[in-house]
C-alpha cells in the first residue's frame, strides 16, 4: 500500500479540474481563431478590496511567462477582465506586447475592463465586446480620489476665496488635506494617461485614417472626462463606445462557425469567462495570466 508520502505525491500529480477546464476552452478558442490566446483575469469581483487584483509590475513577469514559446507571427488575442490599476505598469505591459506582436493585437472583453484595463483595450487594433461587456473612464485616480475631481475642487476653492476672502476659513480644512505638490501631480497624471492613450489609438486602431488625431481626441474627450462620465466606476457599453468611433466588433455577430465542444465563438468566450469566475469563487487565486498552451502564472492572496 502507498505510504503517506506516496499518497501526497499522487494527490499533487492530479491536475486541478478548474485548470483543466479553463485550458481546454483556451485551446478550443485557439483552434477556432488560429491566433495566440492569452487570458488576463482578476478576481476583483469575487474578492473586492483584496490587495493585488489590480494591474501592477508583477504582471509583466506573468506576461513573460505566457508569451514564452508562442509563434508571434500569429498575432495575439488578449482576453481581458480587470478593474484597472497603475498607469506605469499598464504603459510598460502594452509596450512589451507591442514589441512582440506589433499592431496585431485584438482585445476581447467578456465582461469588464475598467480604467487602465480600458487603456489596454484602446491600444488594440480592435475590441470584441458583447451586450454584457463594458469599458470605463480612464481619468486617473490617487488613493481612490479622482484627479480631475481634486483639481475641480481646488479651482472651486480658489475662485470662492478670490470672490470672498472670508471663505478661506471654510476651504482651508478641505484644501489643507492635499500636500503641496498634489495638484500638480494630478495634472501630470491626467496628461500622462491621455498622451499614451492617444498615441496608442493613433498608432493602431486609427492608423489607417488621415484624421487619426481628431478621432483619438473624440474618444478621449469622453473617456478621460470626469465631467462627461461623472464617476470613475461608470460602465460604458458597446453602443456608446461605437458612437465615439472605436472599432468594436460585437461578440454575438463575430462568427457562426461551429466548433467541437463549442457551437460558436460567443459560447466559447463566455464559457471560458465562466470558468475563470468559478476558479476565483472556489480558490485563493486573485489573478491569472495564461495562454492556450496552458502556460500560466496564478497569483494567490498575499499573506
Amino acid at each position: 500500500m502507498p505510504s503517506w508520502g506516496d499518497v501526497l505525491e499522487e494527490l499533487r500529480s492530479v491536475e486541478n479540474p478548474l485548470d483543466v477546464m479553463r485550458r481546454k476552452y483556451l485551446n478550443i478558442l485557439h483552434e477556432y481563431t488560429g491566433r495566440n490566446i492569452i487570458a488576463y483575469y482578476s478576481a476583483f469581483i469575487q474578492k473586492p478590496g483584496i490587495d493585488g487584483t489590480g494591474i501592477d509590475d508583477n504582471d509583466k513577469n506573468a506576461f513573460m511567462q505566457a508569451v514564452c514559446g508562442l509563434d508571434r507571427e500569429k498575432g495575439l488575442d488578449l482576453i481581458l477582465h480587470t478593474p484597472g490599476g497603475a498607469i506605469a505598469p499598464t504603459e510598460s505591459i502594452v509596450y512589451y506586447l507591442k514589441k512582440l506582436f506589433g499592431s496585431d493585437i485584438r482585445v476581447f472583453v467578456p465582461q469588464i475592463a475598467m480604467s487602465a484595463g480600458t487603456m489596454i483595450a484602446l491600444s488594440a487594433k480592435e475590441i470584441v465586446m458583447g451586450k454584457q461587456s463594458n469599458l470605463g473612464p480612464i481619468d486617473p485616480q490617487f488613493g481612490g480620489m479622482s484627479c480631475a475631481g481634486i483639481i475641480e475642487e481646488f479651482e472651486t476653492a480658489s475662485e470662492a476665496v478670490r470672490n470672498d476672502p472670508k471663505m478661506a476659513n471654510v476651504w482651508a480644512p478641505i484644501i489643507g488635506k492635499y500636500h503641496p505638490t498634489f495638484i500638480g501631480d494630478c495634472k501630470k497624471a491626467i496628461a500622462w494617461s491621455e498622451s499614451i492613450a492617444k498615441k496608442w489609438l493613433k498608432e493602431n486602431m486609427f492608423s489607417e485614417y488621415e484624421d487619426s488625431e481628431d478621432r483619438a481626441k473624440k474618444v478621449l474627450e469622453t473617456l478621460s472626462s470626469h465631467d462627461k462620465t461623472y464617476s470613475h466606476s461608470r460602465h460604458i457599453h458597446i453602443d456608446e463606445l461605437k458612437s465615439l468611433g472605436l472599432k468594436i466588433t460585437e461578440l454575438e455577430n463575430l462568427d457562426n462557425h461551429t466548433l467541437k465542444n463549442c457551437k460558436d465563438l460567443q459560447d466559447c468566450v463566455l464559457t471560458l469567462h465562466h470558468s475563470y469566475m468559478h476558479t476565483f469563487a472556489t480558490t485563493n487565486a486573485i489573478k491569472i495570466v495564461e495562454n492556450h498552451d496552458g502556460n500560466a502564472m496564478i497569483m494567490g492572496i498575499k499573506q
